[in-house]
């Protein structure tokens, strides 16, 4: 997966980013369940863990860039 450039600009590529990324988060989080089930290589497990999460840590900061700041 590459880095996410950010560039205000362009909100219909970022939300199309982030769709993506949320796609890639539910596809490994299928791929994990499933091979937590066939007792499957515990490293490979923790491999695909570690990148659910830097994929949900891309959604996030994603996120808050694409949502305004709102000062109460």
């Amino acid at each position: 997966m590459t880095d996410i450039v950010f560039d205000p600009t362009d909100m219909d590529g970022m939300l199309t980013r982030l769709e993506e990324l949320k796609g890639r988060h539910r596809e490994l989080d299928r791929t994990i369940e499933q091979l937590e089930l066939d007792g499957s290589d515990d490293i490979k497990v923790m491999g695909l863990k570690r990148e659910k999460l830097r994929v949900k840590d891309r959604i996030v900061w994603l996120t808050s860039k694409i949502t305004p700041d709102i000062i109460a």
